[in-house]
């Protein structure tokens, strides 16, 4: 077939990349067989609209633990829990989408359309929080994806892992982007009465349509800020975590994001520059080419400035702040912003003491 007139693949990607934050699958930096699409599989006279888009797929995940431990000084918590990976949200500059590449996937669409689902989580939580040697600590959900993808709804191993914490009271910290996580009030209130939990809402920009295309299938600023005001009325500690800060595109939004929080009943606030670890910065790049290109230059030019004259470094303690001039005036003026909002650094620790073990007495450990 001859080539088309116009050499551009955009039509096809932007139809493959429908409701997606990727419109490509770049190749797994572990494998050295690409499969790519056939530009001749279609014809110029057929509507790429009109062809199948990528639909979501689940994969049962048979881990053997459910606990994953983190050893970085950048990170506030010890242990995570991930009931999913890969995550439907398909956000544009999620760092997590390189971890697919371990499962000899790809970190663009495969990251959002194929998900594994850990059906056995309860049960493994259970069953580590369970052993003579659980060190009662407050547990994050997630760490990587969001434990409230809309797959959740379906599958509920958030709620049911929530639901051994609180029968065991060991404490939690839940961050999302979802207003999914207000269908578990109830347990989010239990929770709450023995000083077990504190959540907190992502925010990247109130502009909905930076949103949408950003953050193609979470839910709008709009939404999180009314689901933060219907954690705080619940008594439930509520914070705001902007991020990520996205220089050159997001950063002048933050005395803004910042004081809507404030106005939703968030008390506390925290942030992460963008990081673009292995195929994301690509990813990220050709995001920026589809849907900011006259800003192209000057985001890259500002991670840059970030980053050392690197898209991504990885040393702890500099790669979610950056490090220069302009990461200094970024945190500045997040610091002043933050004030002026009246809102704290950190949520309150939730509390260790209330754990009970299984068949013994609480907190046998003292």
């Amino acid at each position: 077939m001859p080539p088309s007139s116009d050499p551009s693949p955009d039509p096809l990607r932007r139809h493959v990349g429908r409701g997606r934050g990727s419109t490509i699958n770049p190749a797994n930096r572990f494998v050295p067989v690409k499969l790519a699409v056939d530009p001749d599989a279609w014809s110029d006279n057929e509507d790429p609209a009109e062809l199948p888009a990528p639909t979501t797929q689940f994969f049962d995940d048979d881990s053997a633990s459910i606990l994953s431990r983190n050893d970085s000084p950048d990170v506030p918590f010890t242990f995570g829990v991930n009931p999913y990976r890969g995550c439907e949200h398909g956000c544009a500059y999620c760092y997590a989408r390189a971890y697919h590449d371990y499962l000899g996937w790809s970190s663009g669409l495969d990251f959002e359309t194929k998900i594994l689902v850990k059906r056995r989580a309860p049960e493994l939580l259970r069953a580590e929080l369970s052993k003579p040697t659980w060190q009662p600590t407050a547990i994050a959900f997630s760490g990587a994806t969001d434990c409230y993808q809309p797959c959740e709804r379906r599958f509920q191993l958030t709620r049911q892992c929530l639901e051994v914490a609180l029968e065991l009271r060991n404490p939690v910290g839940i961050v999302t982007k979802n207003r999914l996580v207000t269908r578990d009030l109830d347990l989010l209130r239990d929770f709450a009465r023995w000083e077990g939990v504190n959540v907190l809402i992502t925010l990247t920009s109130l502009d909905p349509d930076l949103a949408r295309k950003l953050e193609p299938r979470a839910a709008s600023p709009t939404t999180r800020l009314d689901t933060m005001r219907q954690l705080a009325d619940a008594g439930i500690p509520v914070g705001v975590m902007i991020a990520p800060i996205i220089p050159g595109l997001t950063d002048h939004e933050i005395p803004s994001l910042l004081q809507a929080a404030a106005d939703a009943g968030a008390t506390a606030a925290n942030r992460i520059v963008l990081r673009l670890p292995h195929t994301v910065k690509d990813l990220f790049t050709d995001w920026l080419d589809t849907h900011a290109p006259t800003k192209k230059a000057r985001v890259l030019s500002r991670v840059r400035e970030l980053r050392g004259g690197e898209l991504n470094v990885s040393q702890w303690r500099t790669r979610m702040r950056g490090e220069g001039p302009h990461a200094d005036n970024l945190h500045r003026l997040f610091e002043v912003a933050r004030r002026r909002a009246g809102l704290v650094p950190s949520l309150p620790e939730p509390n260790v003491s209330a754990f009970r073990r299984p068949g013994g007495t609480q907190l046998d450990l003292l």
